[in-house]
Formats: C-alpha cells, sequence, structure tokens
C-alpha cells in the first residue's frame, strides 16, 4: 500500500494526472485501471479518475502484483485452415477468446497456439504468441498467425498497408436499404464509456473504412457481406450500429434491439474469408471458412419465417 497526502499546491488537479506525476514507474493507463478497480481512496473514499483534489487529502493506492507474463500452453483442438513452416490460419469458433486479458487467464487460442506451435512462444508479445490481429470473443472465424518473427513483422506490415483482404459475414437488424455502401468514420475510445468504442470527431479516432454489401433480405433482418480495409477494435459492430442495424447478438452496440429470434452463442458475425501475401513465398494465400452451423440455424429460422 502507497499513501501519499496531496499538498495545497495541488489543489484543483486531476486524481489520474496527480497520481502519475508521483508514481512514475506506472502507466497513466495503469494507473486508471487501479482507480476503476476501486484500488484508489481519497481519505478512504473511493474516487473516479477524474476527481478534483482540493489539498490536504490522504491518497492510499494499493498496487497489485503485476500479471504474470509467462503463458501456459493448452492442447485444445484448433481448427485449422492452412498450416506452413511460416504461418497458421485458424478458424476460430465464437466464445473463444483470443489472448489473456482482463478476466480470461485460461482457455484461450493463444494458450492453444503455443501447444500447437511451441516454436511461436518467441514471436510477438509473450503472452500473445505469433498474433498479429485478433477477434472478437464472439465473432467467429479466420485469423492468421505468424510462426517465425520475419513472418510476424511482414505480416504487420500488410495489415498497416492494407494490404490483407478481410471478409466477413454478418446478421444485422432491420432491412438495409442499399445494395451496397460504405462507412468512412473514425473510431476512437467511447468517452465516457472505456469498455466501448465509437465513432468519434475528427482527430479523436483513427481512421475507420468498413464497406458493405447485401446478400439477402428478410423482414427485419438483412444477411450482409461485410469487407475491412482498416482493424479498429469492434469496427464492424460499431460502424453497423451506427447505420441503426447492428449485429444481431451484439447487447454492447445494439441494445435492447440486438436479440437474436433464436438463440445464439455469440454474435451473427464470421470472418468467412482471408487473403494476404505469403511473408516466404511471396504467393497469395486465400482462405475461407464455411458458415458456421450457429449462424446456418439462424439463417434458416429467418427462411422459414420470410416463407410462412
Amino acid at each position: 500500500m502507497t499513501v501519499i497526502t496531496v499538498e495545497p499546491a495541488s489543489a484543483g488537479a486531476r486524481l489520474d494526472r496527480w497520481l502519475s506525476e508521483r508514481l512514475s514507474d506506472l502507466s497513466r493507463a495503469r494507473l486508471q485501471a487501479l482507480i476503476r478497480g476501486g484500488l484508489v481512496r481519497v481519505d478512504g473514499t473511493i474516487s473516479k479518475a477524474a476527481h478534483r483534489l482540493h489539498g490536504g487529502e490522504r491518497v492510499e493506492v494499493e498496487v497489485p502484483p503485476a500479471p504474470d507474463e509467462t503463458l501456459t500452453p493448452e492442447p485444445v483442438p484448433l481448427s485449422i485452415v492452412h498450416e506452413d513452416d511460416h504461418v497458421l490460419v485458424v478458424d476460430k469458433p465464437a466464445g473463444m477468446v483470443v489472448h489473456p486479458g482482463a478476466g480470461r487467464s485460461a482457455g484461450t487460442l493463444a494458450a492453444a497456439i503455443l501447444a500447437h506451435a511451441p516454436g511461436t512462444a518467441g514471436v510477438g508479445g509473450p503472452r500473445r504468441p505469433g498474433i498479429v490481429h485478433r477477434l472478437d470473443k464472439d465473432t467467429s472465424g479466420l485469423l492468421v498467425v505468424a510462426k517465425t518473427p520475419r513472418a510476424y513483422d511482414d505480416l504487420v506490415e500488410q495489415l498497416a498497408a492494407r494490404t490483407v483482404t478481410r471478409r466477413y459475414l454478418a446478421v444485422v437488424h432491420g432491412r438495409v436499404r442499399a445494395t451496397e455502401g460504405v462507412v468512412d468514420a473514425p473510431i476512437g475510445r467511447h468517452p465516457t464509456e472505456r469498455v466501448k468504442m465509437a465513432i468519434r470527431p475528427a482527430g479523436r479516432g483513427k481512421r475507420a473504412v468498413t464497406r458493405y454489401r447485401v446478400l439477402e433480405r428478410f423482414s427485419d433482418f438483412t444477411l450482409m457481406e461485410v469487407r475491412l480495409e482498416t482493424g479498429r477494435t469492434h469496427q464492424i459492430r460499431v460502424h453497423l450500429a451506427s447505420l441503426g442495424h447492428p449485429v444481431v447478438g451484439d447487447s454492447v452496440y445494439g441494445k435492447p434491439r440486438a436479440r437474436s429470434p433464436i438463440p445464439l452463442d455469440g454474435y451473427a458475425l464470421h470472418a468467412t474469408a482471408l487473403a494476404f501475401v505469403h511473408p516466404a513465398f511471396r504467393k497469395m494465400v486465400e482462405c475461407t471458412a464455411p458458415i458456421p452451423e450457429r449462424l446456418e440455424r439462424l439463417l434458416s429460422h429467418l427462411r422459414e419465417a420470410a416463407g410462412a
């Protein structure tokens, strides 16, 4: 436990900024996480990051041990679409977290990859071996993994240059009128709900571009093909919700409308196609993943309802 008394000259300062100047060994993000977790108290009271100090308060900071950076391999079966000595492409099921994070340390795709290909341990970060991009926990589909440092660097460059093709299938609420379209709107952290992303004003978010094409319309739903030009966190979910057509099953950005008409494990969002230049052979690698059974059930239900 660290205890600091606020000096009178700091009256009016924000709690998080004041702490970051005095606990320089902790990042601003780490301090804000401690504050959100109730591990920072001002005169015995849990306070928010934006709390304004008055001077003379007693600030207590509890810093738990840093998480272990090692990752334990877990021999979980993988659906492998492509594999060679340089890259691995897997079809991730909905419900599986890509790498360890807050609240999830076991059962991750990262741990399964490490068990399948131990050589990825030194590629990328220690808790995300070889993983160059990610999918949300409740999104299924294709994800490429680098098995060597050279492949990792090359794939990261391809993603930055927007030369990796990523296509998704999405079932959204409502009948989308336009046959095709594009959403070009910057995405950044939500200004008040920090676990969410949002469309932000110019200069406050990173450019995000999503293209879509209608494949099939139902009475109250639409099946779409979606293509990413950029890869921002939650991009498809945020952009489609901004059109008034949230992804089915996405209660974060679509509530209260996003409930599925039938039980659905995860979001009605599936990464169905992935293409990139092989980092060693310089030939195009094109992979596809069939629509999962959970989405087939949803589409069958919608088609039967439309025909009734």
